[in-house]
Order: structure tokens, then C-alpha cells, then sequence
């Protein structure tokens, strides 16, 4: 079988599974239930795929996107490593920088990414300042060959290896939408 399909149709089956545990293994320690609401789609600058989700922001969570934006520009890579990188926090924890949650969390993933102490992401201490765990991320993601070309979901899973590979790309438009917001804010 042709490797685009097959990839297509094992995208699609990744996204109908996922479709039920959209916010991926963090969703079973949220405070609260986030449904996942399609978004309307006014200017598109990326190829977004599938249902988008979308979850109002509170001041700490658009605080961490002006962190990610702020350490994206640092690292000098353009507002495309932003709309990735806030994607994925979107997906792991929700723009909350989540320390340990006990019996709950997964593993010993901490911050913004979800990001391991015991896989080399850092210390924890590290892993929950919002611009280390960004900088950490736009690191793995520069050596991803093609990442600006990729589809988000493909350039976030190449990262963050997660066991919901496809689930990143439902924040895909919320994510484009914050950085055009701040960006230059």
C-alpha cells in the first residue's frame, strides 16, 4: 500500500481513537472537564487538521502562551515554532504549568510539555519554568528535519514521542489564533 495513504488512514484511525481522549492522559487529572468545541476557521496560515478544540483561557494560561511566545522569539525561530509549541501545551496540560500530581500524573511528567526529569528534559525545578520547558521543546524540535513543512501533530509527536500521537492537531487553530494575538503584543 502507498506510504501517503497508509499514513493518511492510520492518521484517521489515530484520530477516531483519540477522538474520545482528546486531552490525552492528562485528562483524567483535570480540575475540570474541557470539551473540545470546533472553531471557525477565519484566516488559516497553516493546514489544520480534523475537529479543532478550543478552551477558554484563564490569566495563568495566557500567561504561559506570552512565555512560550517570548521564548520562541528569544531562540529566534518564527511565529511557526509558537503555534506548535502552544499546541502542545495545549494538548499535554492545558497551558497549565502542572507540578507532580501524585498517584494521578503520568510518570513523572511536570510543566507546560509534560516534559520528563528522568528522560533528560531536566530537573524539575527546570521543567516547570515556562521558558526553560519551552526552550527544552524549540530544541527538540530544531532537530527535527522538515518541522516547519510538517504537520503540527507530526512535529509535536517527533518531540514529544506521546502515546496520542495525532491529538495535538485539534489545537491546532486555537494555537494559530493566540499567536496572532501576541505575537507582536
Amino acid at each position: 500500500m502507498n506510504t501517503i495513504i497508509r499514513k493518511s488512514m492510520l492518521s484517521v484511525a489515530g484520530l477516531a481513537f483519540a477522538g474520545g481522549v482528546f486531552a490525552g492522559p492528562i485528562a483524567a487529572h483535570a480540575a475540570t472537564p474541557v470539551e473540545g468545541k470546533p472553531v471557525a476557521v477565519a484566516v488559516q496560515t497553516a493546514k489544520v487538521q480534523g475537529a479543532q478544540s478550543h478552551i477558554d483561557l484563564n490569566d495563568e494560561q495566557t500567561g504561559n502562551v506570552k512565555a512560550i511566545i517570548a521564548a520562541t522569539k528569544k531562540a529566534g525561530l518564527p511565529e511557526r515554532a509558537a503555534v506548535i509549541s502552544i499546541a502542545t501545551s495545549l494538548q499535554e496540560s492545558k497551558l497549565e504549568n502542572l507540578g507532580h500530581l501524585g498517584d494521578a500524573n503520568d510518570h513523572d511528567s511536570l510543566g507546560l510539555f509534560q516534559q520528563r526529569p528522568t528522560s533528560g528534559w531536566g530537573t524539575p525545578e527546570q521543567i516547570t519554568n515556562p521558558e526553560y520547558s519551552t526552550t527544552a521543546f524549540l530544541k527538540g524540535l530544531k532537530q527535527v528535519d522538515g518541522w516547519q513543512d510538517m504537520a503540527l501533530t507530526d512535529a509535536a509527536q517527533t518531540v514529544q514521542v506521546s502515546a496520542y500521537p495525532d491529538a495535538y492537531a485539534q489545537w491546532e487553530q486555537q494555537a494559530t489564533d493566540l499567536v496572532a494575538q501576541h505575537w507582536n503584543s
